[in-house]
């Protein structure tokens, strides 16, 4: 399952690195959709920060940068899954920014931005399972579990096979 489980985090970052590294190096032309998004989140950002950027052009550069390096990261499986909880993040004000069909009153013009949003939340939507993914390894707590069963079945077989009681020790 491992090559199926690469190409595809591989098939799914593909268009983070793309459409990351060219909204990176040209962030002008996506700045202008990312203002609505941007003005809105301002009163956040200064809140987290005085001394943090704010404008539209280097909010879409540090969301490409981290498309980019999320995209990077999940394609070469290195920290897969803060890397596509990290994408699937970087997706909403893009998404939103981007995408916002129910704005729009041109019928083609919304129903190609309806596809590219519903895009956008299948994507997102396999980036949550990517995150999920544990790759055929239990979690924690099915470990936890595991381990709890096992002691408790050694110990009734110590006990079961002790000629001395273990309440009598």
């Amino acid at each position: 399952m491992r090559p199926v489980r690469t190409a595809a985090r591989s098939m799914l970052a593909a268009i983070f690195v793309v459409q990351g590294w060219a909204a990176f190096t040209n962030p002008g032309r996506l700045a202008g959709k990312a203002r609505g998004v941007t003005d809105k989140l301002e009163p956040t950002i200064k809140a987290l920060h005085p001394s943090l950027p704010t404008d539209a052009e280097t909010l879409v550069r540090v969301n490409a940068a981290a498309q980019v390096a999320g995209g990077v990261l999940l394609a070469t499986g290195h920290v897969t899954r803060p890397a596509a909880l990290l994408l699937a993040g970087s997706l909403v004000p893009t998404t939103l920014a981007g995408h916002a069909f129910w704005e729009i009153d041109d019928p083609q013009q919304r129903q190609l931005q309806r596809i590219l949003f519903l895009k956008n939340i299948g994507l997102m939507g396999g980036l949550l399972l990517a995150a999920l993914d544990r790759e055929g390894r239990p979690d924690l707590r099915w470990r936890a579990g595991h381990a709890a069963k096992t002691l408790k079945r050694a110990r009734r077989h110590l006990r079961d096979s002790s000629p001395i009681p273990l309440h009598h020790r």
